[in-house]
C-alpha cells in the first residue's frame, strides 16, 4: 500500500512539473497530496510495529524531522530555485528526490504489521505441514472474512470513528491541528511581511523561516532525550506500570512556548524592529511545535496500538484541514487587527489550549478503560 501511494505521489509531482496551466497544476497538486498522505499515517503505524514503548519517543522524534523540516526547507530552497531557474524546477527537484526515495523503499522496505506477518507464516505452515486447521493468535477468533473493498471501507471509516467517538483523540487532534494550522499560517504570511515591512526580495524571504527551523532542531534534540526517559521515570514511580498518558506532561511546557512566539513575532513586526528580532521570536514556536506534535502522536500510538495508523490518520486529517483553512483567514484577520493584535489573538487561543494534554494526562487512562472505542 505504501509503495503504491509513493508511486502515485511521485507520478503526480511529475505532472506538476509538466502542468500546462494553473487548473492542471491544482489538480496535480491535489492528486500528489493524496499519494503523499500515506507516509504521514502508515509511517507512524510502522513505528508502533517496530519499536517498544520505551524506544518510540526517539523514533517519533526522528520520524517527525521530515514532516516538519520539509515544509521549512521548502520555502528556503524553493525561493532560490524559483527565482533562478523558474517555478517548474521546484517540482522537478521534488520529483527527482521522491523518485529516488520511492525506488529505495520499494527495494528495501519490508512488511512490519504483526497480523500480516503471522498470517503469512500461518499460511506457509499450513502448506508445508499439510495442516489446514492451523490458526494464529490474531485471526483464530474471526469467523468471517471480509472482501478487499470492505477492508478498504473500514480503513477509511475507522479514523473518523476514532476522531468523533473518543474525546481523547478529538481533543488532542484539535490541539495538534491548531498548532499545525499556525505553522501553515506563518508559511503563507512571513514572505509578505518581510517583503512589505523589511523590503526583502522573494528569494531571500525563505531565509526568514530559519528561526522556526532552528527551533525545530532544538525541539527534536530535547524530545529525543527526554520523551522515553520521562516515561521510564514515571513508570518506576507507578510501581513499574507504564501508562500511555505518561507521554503528555512535557507538552504543557512546550505548549507555553507557542503563544510566547506569537506575542513576540506579532509585536516585533508591528513595531518594525530589526529583521532578526521576529526571526529569533519564531524559535520558541519551532521548539514548541516539536514538543507538542511528537509526544501527542507517540501517545496516540501507545494508547491505541492495534489501531495506531488509524489514530494518526484521524489527527492528520484534522491537522491538514486546519493547515488548509486557517491560512485563508489570515489576510482578513491581519487587515482588521494588524500584525500585533492579529498574532496576539492566535497566541491567546494557543494559551487556552494548553490544558488539553494536561486534562488527558489526568483523566485519559480512566476514559480509555471505562469507555473503550467501539470500532
Amino acid at each position: 500500500m505504501l509503495n503504491v501511494a509513493d508511486i502515485f505521489f511521485t507520478a503526480f509531482n511529475l505532472g506538476c512539473a509538466l502542468a500546462p496551466n494553473l487548473d492542471a497544476l491544482i489538480v496535480m497538486r491535489l492528486l500528489s497530496g493524496i499519494g503523499g498522505s500515506a507516509c504521514l499515517t502508515i509511517g507512524s503505524g510502522m513505528i508502533s510495529d517496530i519499536y517498544i514503548p520505551e524506544q518510540r519517543g526517539l523514533a517519533m522524534a526522528i520520524y517527525s524531522v521530515g514532516i516538519l523540516f520539509g515544509p521549512i526547507l521548502g520555502p528556503v530552497l524553493g525561493g532560490f530555485i524559483a527565482q533562478r531557474a523558474g517555478w517548474r524546477w521546484c517540482f522537478w527537484v521534488v520529483f527527482i528526490v521522491s523518485a529516488a526515495i520511492t525506488g529505495a523503499l520499494i527495494v528495501f522496505n519490508q512488511e512490519t504489521n504483526p497480523v500480516v506477518l503471522i498470517e503469512k507464516k500461518t499460511k506457509r505452515l499450513r502448506k508445508e505441514l499439510d495442516r489446514p486447521e492451523l490458526q494464529n493468535i490474531y485471526t483464530h477468533e474471526k469467523t468471517t472474512k471480509h472482501s478487499p473493498s470492505a477492508i478498504l471501507l473500514q480503513g477509511l471509516i475507522r479514523p473518523f470513528k476514532m476522531l468523533f467517538r473518543s474525546p481523547i483523540v478529538f481533543l488532542l487532534s484539535l490541539y495538534v491541528a491548531f498548532v499545525f494550522g499556525l505553522l501553515y499560517l506563518l508559511f503563507t504570511t512571513i514572505t509578505g511581511v518581510y517583503i512589505q515591512t523589511y523590503g526583502w526580495s522573494p528569494e531571500l524571504c525563505g531565509l526568514a523561516f530559519l528561526g522556526m527551523g532552528t527551533g525545530n532542531f532544538i525541539g527534536v534534540i530535547i524530545v529525543a532525550r527526554t520523551s522515553d526517559a520521562t516515561i521510564v521515570r514515571l513508570a518506576k514511580r507507578n510501581k513499574g506500570v507504564y501508562e500511555p498518558e505518561m507521554r503528555l506532561p512535557t507538552t504543557v511546557f512546550f505548549g507555553m512556548l507557542i503563544p510566547i512566539s506569537f506575542f513576540w513575532y506579532g509585536w516585533a513586526t508591528k513595531a518594525q524592529v530589526h529583521w532578526i528580532v521576529p526571526i529569533i521570536g519564531l524559535i520558541p514556536f519551532g521548539t514548541g511545535l516539536i514538543g507538542v506534535l511528537v509526544p501527542i502522536q507517540t501517545y496516540l500510538i501507545d494508547a491505541f496500538p492495534m489501531y495506531a495508523a488509524s489514530a494518526i490518520a484521524a489527527a492528520t486529517t484534522f491537522r491538514c484541514l486546519f493547515g488548509a483553512v486557517l491560512p485563508l483567514a489570515a489576510p482578513k484577520m491581519y487587515d482588521q487587527l494588524g500584525l500585533g493584535w492579529g498574532n496576539s489573538l492566535l497566541g491567546f487561543i494557543a494559551v487556552a489550549m494548553i490544558p488539553f494534554p494536561a486534562f488527558i494526562f489526568k483523566y485519559g487512562g480512566m476514559i480509555r478503560k471505562r469507555w473503550p472505542i467501539q470500532l
